[in-house]
């Protein structure tokens, strides 16, 4: 179905391919709706126009091969209306790639570019890409938070990215596992490493903003924090997680009453200021450093690796 067919047609009875089993229900719709922004998607599956079998669903149902998904007619800009992601973005993109295959890309995520566009951001990673190749079919495999930078797979083939998505677990996590984060976090950690095993329990505020409280209600999390130098009394660690839920690593941070560097909204305003007069670090201090899974049964392993941003790197310098 092309996004035409929806402007000028009708309600549309569309079934699940079998390759699209288990696809969530919001990027079903993106490849449906060409040009259709997440934010519009959202609409009008909230408002009960867009139904799986008959039935009310939400952006996060997951779609079974042959199910009928009703799709409303809705108003898309004419091709020649529709805005690009500005050049100076793409060519962010363009050189943050630092892997690819046939099956996947992988990036070194720029600070400040959200995974997908929505909630007030017209252009993420993924429209980037889009973009920059509109002829490949590119699917985010996992979420990265805005402000963190770092490794972010991208999938270039369907069977790729379900098999990964199998392998984190994707459906219960916002970003991946298996992963090691590199992060500065304020005052001096003890020697050695330190468990944080405190379930999160996610909200969202009015206007949009997701927030994460440390909540018995909430999803069980760990989070294992590892000191690898103290830097003007701050601590630079390696982190690894068990679980992936949304600001995990800045929530258990914070928990442990050493929030990370450059946090707004979950750290130390106070702390924030002086790290920016005496290190110039004007953002999260908060990078994906490493990624490793195997795709094939376990066949073909990837270890992917992005080198700390320049900013950060910088920031840390100054602390010596």
């Amino acid at each position: 179905m092309a996004a035409n067919d929806a402007v000028s047609g009708g309600v549309k009875q569309v079934k699940v391919p079998q390759d699209r089993d288990g696809q969530r229900l919001d990027n079903f719709l993106l490849g449906q709706l060409k040009g259709a922004p997440r934010s519009l998607i959202y609409k009008i599956v909230r408002s009960g126009q867009v139904r799986i079998n008959g039935k009310r669903a939400k952006p996060d149902s997951r779609l079974a091969g042959g199910d009928e998904v009703r799709i409303p007619p809705v108003r898309l800009d004419a091709p020649g209306e529709s805005r690009a992601p500005p050049k100076s973005m793409l060519d962010r993109l363009a050189a943050s790639i630092v892997f690819e295959d046939k099956a996947l890309l992988a990036l070194n995520k720029p600070s400040g570019i959200a995974v997908h566009g929505g909630s007030g951001v017209s252009f993420g990673v993924i429209e980037g890409l889009r973009a920059l190749r509109p002829d490949e079919p590119f699917e985010l495999v996992h979420r990265l938070d805005r402000d963190t930078s770092g490794v972010l797979v991208v999938a270039k083939k369907r069977s790729a990215l379900l098999e990964i998505q199998a392998l984190l677990r994707e459906g219960e996590d916002e970003e991946a596992p298996n992963k090691k984060y590199l992060t500065l976090l304020v005052g001096k950690m003890p020697s050695g490493t330190m468990t944080v095993d405190a379930p999160l329990q996610k909200s969202v505020l009015q206007g949009g903003e997701r927030m994460v409280r440390v909540d018995p209600a909430g999803k069980a999390s760990v989070s294992h924090f590892k000191l690898i130098e103290r830097r003007g009394g701050h601590s630079f660690c390696e982190v690894t997680i068990e679980t992936g839920r949304t600001h995990q690593i800045r929530v258990h941070a914070a928990h442990l009453g050493h929030p990370v560097a450059g946090d707004e909204k979950y750290g130390d305003r106070e702390a924030n200021k002086r790290l920016v007069e005496q290190a110039g670090l004007k953002r999260l201090f908060l990078h994906a450093a490493s990624m490793e899974f195997a795709l094939e049964g376990g066949a073909k392993p990837y270890l992917l690796n992005a080198p700390l941003a320049d900013d950060l790197r910088t920031a840390l310098d100054r602390l010596a």
